[in-house]
């Protein structure tokens, strides 16, 4: 049996770090519903040793837990390997909270009391994300720029630059785009998965950070597009 043909046949697992006994069960449903298999942890503690045992799609993870605030342990997660796209779920729903778990890091954020039908869409949005590859090809190459989508990494030069999750993300959108002008709101609704401008500078940072390391590496692939965007455009064989 092939590799390909094992990870069609394994059900995709969802860690999810709750401690509401209710919420957990109704996150559990949906997973199923989905046709994953969750697994449960109700301690940020035991969530985060969890979650370094990899082998998970996606992590649902709750702000208030027993051991601290899952929006600042996302660091701890990502530290420990895990490459996880993250659905923050809290009742601390307002506009800036819910800014400041994804500019920490989170692939959404969905606040509580959430319906059953969004929460499902949300997971499956994050699952096709997860997945998301060039047909018959694994490798992305602008010259001495190579994106590996089955690996999840970025090289210049056979240099590696090491990218989170989400900049990850980022680059994978811009070289589909390459040579086009991208707007901040295709960023946000295709990035983000936000529908909406939260009004605060999280596009330009995560482009911003990226575009550094890029730099470092010696490439000026992203260039702005005053007043419009932003423009993926590295030069052929310079890197």
């Amino acid at each position: 049996m092939t590799e390909h043909t094992t990870d069609r046949i394994l059900p995709d697992r969802i860690l999810i770090i709750e401690d509401d006994a209710e919420t957990a069960a109704a996150v559990a449903a949906a997973v199923r519903d989905l046709g994953c298999t969750p697994v449960h942890r109700d301690t940020l503690d035991d969530g985060v040793a969890e979650a370094a045992l990899g082998g998970y799609r996606v992590i649902v993870l709750d702000r208030m837990l027993p051991g601290g605030d899952g929006v600042e342990a996302m660091a701890r997660i990502r530290a420990g390997g895990s490459g996880a796209l993250i659905l923050i779920l809290s009742a601390l729903g307002r506009a800036a909270q819910r800014v400041e778990g994804l500019e920490k890091g989170a692939d959404d954020y969905l606040p509580k009391p959430f319906e059953p039908e969004e929460l499902r869409a949300r997971l499956r949005a994050l699952l096709r994300r997860g997945t998301m590859q060039v047909l018959d090809n694994d490798l992305m190459a602008f010259g001495d720029l190579e994106i590996r989508l089955k690996a999840r990494t970025v090289h210049v030069k056979l240099t590696h630059v090491p990218v989170s999750p989400k900049e990850f993300e980022l680059i994978t959108y811009f070289a589909r785009h390459s040579g086009q002008t991208v707007t901040r709101m295709q960023l946000l609704e295709n990035v983000w998965n936000l529908h909406f401008d939260p009004g605060t500078n999280v596009v330009d940072v995560h482009v911003g950070r990226l575009r550094r390391k890029l730099e470092e590496a010696g490439s000026h692939a992203i260039q702005t597009a005053r007043g419009e965007g932003y423009v993926f455009a590295p030069l052929p064989g310079a890197g």
